[in-house]
């Protein structure tokens, strides 16, 4: 396995993993054990955010595999991103400083600001709400101010890049035309349904590299916002199916490799060990021309988006929401 197959360059010269393991809804308890089984399987590039409020059990796990011996730093390639409520300039370095606090990391690889929008700070609260269960939205949220905080803490050595999340291209563009650092990831949704074709063009041509979130179609997140009517179970579908019985290989490997085969990152997230451990079994396979074109048939365009942030009651009426 050469490392242009298993890792994407960074414009920073960094390589990240291509697969990565996602860490959002899961308890304390089960992602503690998921993340020893993600090690043991061999992930190296760890993917979380303050909004997930797990920090500081991934800090738990990799301190103890990074005291052991098992693992050095130089080995991980670590991701975590600016919430919603740091999303303004006097906010980033305080952030950082407190996810590597409970990283218990001395700098991260990547930091990404996680939304173009902001939430009012109130304390530790990462979701404040009014009266009517309306996210309390901040409409002053000014990004190319955020960026050029964001900037300072490659600088200071509290990263070593810095990207975006969840921000649509007008919004990169804006801080493309006044970055002087570049921008080093763009992280998505992005899934059989949901194939992003013109974002993954847009970012070709600008030297952004991608990394898909809910690549496997997030059941846990479709269920919560009630769109298991529109959007199957995209692991139960025919065709993916019909490949995975090809290959000998699982619907989850058919649908992660189907994004990897395009240099795309990809971070699932899953607390079964075994499914952990598939996962990342991706690399001495391909898929045909044949099996892409049927996949390729699968996407919905706009229809397939599952995280359109209708879970944050109130969200669309913020200036900078994205779509």
């Amino acid at each position: 396995m050469s490392l242009h197959e298993t890792t994407v360059a960074l414009p920073t010269g960094q390589r990240v993993p291509i697969v990565g393991f996602g860490t959002w809804q899961a308890s304390d308890e089960e992602l503690e054990a998921a993340l020893d089984n993600a090690l043991e399987s061999g992930y190296r590039h760890i993917d979380t955010a303050p909004v997930y409020l797990n920090e500081h059990v991934i800090g738990k796990v990799l301190k103890k595999w990074l005291d052991s011996g098992k693992l050095k730093r130089d080995d991980l390639f670590i991701v975590t991103k600016l919430p919603p409520t740091g999303n303004r300039p006097e906010g980033v370095e305080k952030s950082l400083k407190k996810s590597l606090k409970d990283l218990q990391l001395d700098y991260l690889d990547l930091y990404l600001v996680h939304t173009p929008f902001s939430f009012i700070e109130e304390g530790d609260n990462l979701h404040p709400k009014d009266e009517n269960g309306h996210i309390k939205i901040d409409p002053s949220t000014d990004i190319l101010a955020v960026w050029t905080e964001m900037e300072k803490q490659v600088v200071n050595g509290l990263t070593k890049a810095i990207g975006l999340s969840n921000f649509n291209t007008k919004q990169v563009d804006r801080i493309l035309s006044a970055a002087k650092v570049p921008v080093s990831m763009l992280q998505i949704e992005l899934h059989l349904y949901f194939q992003q074709n013109e974002m993954i063009e847009y970012c070709k041509n600008k030297g952004i590299p991608i990394t898909a979130y809910s690549p496997l179609g997030t059941r846990g997140l479709v269920k919560l916002i009630g769109k298991t009517e529109t959007l199957p179970n995209l692991l139960a579908n025919k065709s993916v199916l019909q490949i995975a019985q090809k290959h000998g290989k699982t619907p989850a490997q058919i649908a992660l490799k189907h994004i990897i085969q395009k240099g795309i990152v990809v971070i699932p997230k899953s607390t079964n060990p075994q499914r952990i451990k598939d996962n990342i079994q991706l690399f001495d396979w391909k898929l045909d021309s044949e099996d892409v074109t049927l996949l390729n048939a699968l996407d919905q365009g706009n229809k397939g988006r599952i995280c359109d942030f209708t879970f944050l009651p109130g969200i669309n009426k913020h200036p900078e929401f994205p779509f």
